[in-house]
């Protein structure tokens, strides 16, 4: 691997027991980050961030600093490999770094845009989410330096810098230093020269990672979810059986795909291998003579459609290709939407053809050989980066994948028969499994409310009539809308085309369509009388005519397929509703699925949300937001998140801050919040700016942060002290804990005319104050050391990009706390923080108004501080 030319030259393996780089890391759902403490001939910290398939790395002297203020020099070394995350040991006297590692810390990490280009440009921001180190981070390429300059050093040196953000440690930069432990295995610095204690429990290829890969958009290939590395490819170089040779022959213009018979299991049987069900377009690529034709199942010419595919494919040898047209969205999951946006914007520079079979090659048709020897030949053929991917397989039990697949979020897997040959038609050798309910609709109609688009009225085929099967109302934004209605329209028609005993009557609000248009929709399934349950549109399916689209259900892999189970008696209404997952329109997928170790789950989530909507509203709409996921509980890895990204729900909006290329994530509307619990996201936090003004500051967040050794009651007794204070210069602050050991002080203030400096300097001084007239009670400055005893005010949540968790925010944190407001006279003595939940608080909110007069409390800080002049 030439990115690891370095590293292998200055290496001798047959003495050091690092990793050589040879082996394949599989990717995954969220980049990965390591920092090793390094003992070499000076103390350091390696430090390195996953990019392009290698750990880009740096070393830092003093180790990584905690607070802003506190610059670290970060020297360029040379790529690592990847599986280098996973190494903790001694390294020979003699060999290059000699001396001993640890694993100080590791995690995901997300950039600020695409880490490439960012990194080429110098200015390379991102996020950490590890077990030590958390938040913003900004590495900047020195430009004054000998690199810049052209002079002796290879590589240049950079400074790691820390973003103002709630994991920042003002005035104690090396606060985490003293953390001396491998995260790893726990031992000490000592204990691994000595090769004492446990072996590091693995990270980049363990099983408990595993569950978190997935293929990514900058790899050539995929990652195993159940955890087998990625060197173990179960499809060899030669037949698995022997067959008679390809005969050579006339390549055909276009040959019927095989298709997949729908299961409720994958099979368990050897002899299946599994693949990545992709949520995209089924294409077939013909090449010939340097031209390459695209057809969709049909046999329709979508060559022009997607351009920057065919010219890609017309580069291979002559050939038939089987595969799937991809839009992957920023963690490298298939995005129908972003998909049908591509097709619609005229744009397939981003779209990926992944390929999983090899028909005709050379003259030889190769459709009688079994599926073993298509793959090998297959995987031969393609390249290993660029438009076009190969699509590897696994051979674990299928269940153990299908899971593995589901808990990615992934739509299913496909299960082949290695020995098959390929038949166009569905004979059961291809089966799939999904993880959530999909299916194709016909549209026969739509309805709307005051002019404005509602819902589409959908059916299946049945003979020659279409059964009408319910309505879909969610899925759709603003630019979905836009794109669909011209359509609808074309297909405008006086009859209503549904039979069937559900069939709608006509309506002033109904327009019907002559049934042509097919629908893809992500469903809760079908109710016992075989209307959708829970239907939320995806985009239209141009590539499947409508006469095709019928009731498909599942049959049993664990016996010969067979036909559908009879239909089960129809639930009463009132199990339907206590059963129903969508929340102010929102569908919730894995509604049980715990978020909390007591069990709160994300539909506990979404109805706490919309409980409390009304009243947290005016606290983060016009605000750009950031926001920590936990798709996997709070015992998972948590993502931090503050802009835009492709394929969220259009209920989230998006703001353009000055100084900043990529919009900022924002809540202006209740059902956002739904929106947000589909995602997981447990925490919201604002920005402290004037509602739709990032520019202007808006309220002041004064953080009461205590050390171990006091009490909440003596939190309690500083935020009276502040409250008294801010009073007496004119504000009116309010109070509400922070779902954790602290509270926060909240002033609302008209900041027209005011920038952040002169704001921050205004919390600055009012902090200051307090803790000079009491310094055995409070200080400013977060150093280790001082803390004992004391409650540090932190007041630097109060400047530009800074955030803090919103006013009934629930927290990623064990029992499910949430950020609550109170009035001040329940701000005393015995208060308990942890008794405000999301089970408890809705019913609080209903007997009490906590804040009330906050909209009023607003004063022109402007005024106030010229008077103070």
């Amino acid at each position: 691997m030439v990115k690891l030319a370095d590293y292998q030259a200055k290496r001798d393996f047959t003495i050091t027991a690092e990793p050589s780089g040879k082996a394949k890391v599989l990717p995954a759902k969220a980049l990965r980050f390591v920092v090793q403490k390094h003992a070499a001939s000076h103390l350091h910290y390696d430090f390195r961030l996953e990019i392009g398939g290698v750990f880009k790395s740096w070393a830092i002297a003093k180790g990584p600093s905690v607070d802003a203020s506190v610059r670290r020099l970060a020297a360029e070394v040379e790529d690592h490999p990847l599986d280098y995350g996973d190494f903790e040991g001694t390294i020979p006297k003699g060999q290059y770094g000699g001396g001993t590692v640890m694993l100080w810390d590791r995690g995901y990490w997300q950039p600020e845009g695409d880490p490439e280009k960012l990194l080429k440009k110098g200015d390379l921001k991102f996020v950490l989410m590890g077990e030590k180190l958390k938040g913003g981070f900004v590495l900047v390429r020195m430009k004054n330096d000998k690199y810049a300059r052209g002079k002796s050093r290879a590589r240049p040196n950079w400074l790691l810098i820390k973003h103002h953000d709630e994991f920042e440690q003002p005035g104690n930069a090396d606060a985490l230093l003293d953390e001396d432990h491998s995260v790893a295995s726990g031992r000490s610095m000592e204990e691994i020269a000595s090769g004492k204690g446990k072996k590091p429990k693995p990270f980049m290829l363990s099983a408990a990672f595993a569950k978190n890969a997935v293929w990514h958009s900058n790899h050539a290939q995929h990652s195993d979810p159940v955890g087998r590395k990625a060197e173990e490819k179960p499809v060899p170089k030669k037949a698995a059986t022997k067959t008679s040779p390809p005969k050579k022959t006339a390549m055909p213009g276009f040959i019927s795909p095989m298709l997949c018979k729908l299961v409720d299991h994958p099979p368990e049987s050897s002899g299946y291998v599994h693949e990545v069900k992709f949520d995209g377009y089924r294409i077939q690529a013909r090449i010939e003579k340097g031209k390459c034709i695209l057809r969709t199942r049909k046999g329709l010419d979508w060559t022009a459609r997607f351009n920057a595919i065919a010219k890609a494919a017309a580069t291979l040898p002559d050939c038939i290709l089987d595969g799937e047209v991809v839009a992957l969205d920023h963690n490298g999951a298939p995005d129908f939407a972003a998909l049908q946006a591509a097709l619609s914007d005229g744009k397939s520079e981003n779209l990926i053809y992944f390929v999983f079979d090899l028909l005709f090659e050379n003259g030889e048709d190769l459709r009688a050989l079994p599926l073993s020897e298509r793959k090998a030949r297959l995987e031969a053929l393609l390249p290993q980066t660029g438009a076009l991917r190969y699509v590897a397989h696994f051979e674990s039990g299928g269940d153990a994948v299908l899971k593995s697949a589901c808990r990615m979020s992934l739509e299913g897997i496909v299960s082949k028969k290695l020995s098959a040959p390929y038949r166009s038609d569905r004979d059961g050798a291809w089966t799939k499994a999904k993880c959530r309910a999909g299916h194709e609709v016909v549209i026969g109609g739509w309805s709307d409310t005051n002019g404005r688009f509602r819902s589409l009225l959908v059916g299946v085929r049945h003979g020659e009539h279409l059964i009408y099967a319910g309505r879909v109302g969610t899925g759709y934004g603003g630019d979905k809308v836009a794109r669909l209605m011209p359509k609808l329209k074309a297909m405008a028609a006086k009859e209503n085309p549904f039979t069937g005993v559900n069939a709608p009557r006509a309506e002033k609000s109904i327009h019907w369509l002559k049934p042509e248009l097919v629908a893809e929709i992500e469903f809760a399934g079908w109710t016992g009388d075989g209307m959708v349950r829970q239907g939320a549109f995806k985009g239209l399916r141009e590539d499947k005519p409508a006469e095709e689209v019928v009731a498909e259900k599942p049959a049993s892999a664990k016996t010969p397929l067979a036909k559908p189970a009879a239909k089960t008696k129809p639930k009463s209404a009132k199990a339907k509703a206590s059963q129903s997952s969508v929340v102010m329109g929102v569908p919730i997928s894995h509604p049980d699925k715990p978020l909390w170790t007591e069990g709160f789950t994300k539909l506990d989530l979404a109805r706490y949300f919309e409980s409390v909507a009304d009243w947290m509203m005016p606290h983060i709409a016009g605000r750009p937001s950031s926001i920590i996921r936990a798709p996997d509980g709070i015992d998972g890895v948590h993502f931090f998140q503050r802009h835009a990204m492709m394929g969220q729900s259009s209920l989230l909006s998006t703001v353009a801050v000055f100084g900043d290329k990529k919009p900022y994530l924002q809540i202006d509307r209740p059902e956002a919040l739904a929106a947000l619990a589909q995602t997981a996201a447990l925490e919201i936090h604002p920005w402290n700016s004037r509602p739709g003004k990032p520019a202007e500051p808006g309220r002041f967040v004064f953080d009461l942060d205590p050390a171990p050794d006091l009490s909440f009651d003596d939190v309690i007794a500083a935020a009276l002290e502040l409250k008294a204070r801010l009073e007496g210069i004119g504000l009116i602050p309010f109070a509400k804990t922070t779902g954790g050991k602290g509270m926060h002080v909240v002033v609302p203030f008209d900041g027209e005319g005011l920038d952040w400096p002169t704001a921050k300097t205004m919390a600055r001084e009012i902090c200051a104050a307090m803790a000079a007239d009491s310094p055995k009670k409070y200080l400013i400055k977060m150093a280790k050391k001082d803390r004992t005893g004391r409650i540090f005010l932190d007041y630097l949540r109060n400047d530009r990009m800074a955030t803090a968790v919103a006013p009934l925010s629930p927290r990623a944190r064990p029992g499910a706390t949430v950020s609550m407001p109170l009035d001040w006279q329940k701000v005393r003595k015995g208060l308990d923080p942890a008794r405000f939940t999301i089970a408890t608080v809705p019913a609080l909110l209903a007997k009490s108004k906590p804040w009330e007069g906050y909209a009023k409390a607003a004063k022109p800080l402007v005024k106030l501080l010229n008077r103070r002049r």
